[in-house]
């Protein structure tokens, strides 16, 4: 097993946040679902993180005292090979899954969640700086609606190709779900 599946934020907190779209929700999720899918079908290892903030009251959503800090709704049930909390953009701040990946023998990633410009992103720069292999699935992110500054909207197909553009060929190979795992099950079929 040299590949892991890193699924970011997909959490219920999200909902609770006046920037949450629904548009696009059911294709990002169908995406998602079908990577956690093709992982669990090959026998190779899941990833759960989820964004942590502390709050005692339970006032941010992203709080474990506020109850939102679980699975997004529509999110395909599966069993994580290892549930990390983060506190940071990058899933490998703080968190322990840098440690873990490398006991495991880990030496590539897909990476898929919320959001796409933020954790996702960041997370594929942090691990391809580590010297992981990354294979990015923008398919398989969602992210919502930003302003530039002037104002104008920047849409989430627009932060999708963006981030997809400045990863590619320099932190990631860029693939939708079903490359990704076609990727992944030769290669690691190859290894075994």
């Amino acid at each position: 097993m040299t590949t892991a599946l890193i699924v970011i934020d997909v959490q219920h907190s999200f909902t609770q946040r006046p920037s949450f779209e629904t548009d696009g929700l059911a294709a990002y999720l169908a995406a998602q679902n079908r990577l956690i899918e093709g992982f669990e079908a090959a026998g190779l290892p899941i990833v759960r993180v989820f964004h942590v903030q502390p709050d005692a009251t339970g006032a941010d959503p992203f709080s474990l005292e506020s109850g939102h800090v679980r699975p997004l709704e529509g999110l395909r049930d599966f069993k994580a090979d290892l549930t990390v909390h983060k506190t940071r953009h990058s899933a490998l701040v703080g968190s322990g899954l840098d440690v873990w990946l490398t006991q495991q023998g880990i030496r590539q990633l897909v990476i898929s969640g919320i959001r796409t410009e933020q954790c996702c992103e960041t997370t594929t720069r942090h691990a391809s700086d580590l010297g992981w292999e990354v294979i990015y699935v923008p398919e398989a992110t969602l992210t919502f609606t930003m302003q530039h500054p002037d104002g104008s909207p920047l849409t989430p197909a627009q932060l999708r190709a963006r981030t997809a553009a400045v990863l590619d060929g320099r932190f990631a190979r860029i693939m939708n779900a079903e490359g990704a795992l076609r990727a992944v099950t030769q290669k690691d079929a190859a290894i075994a």
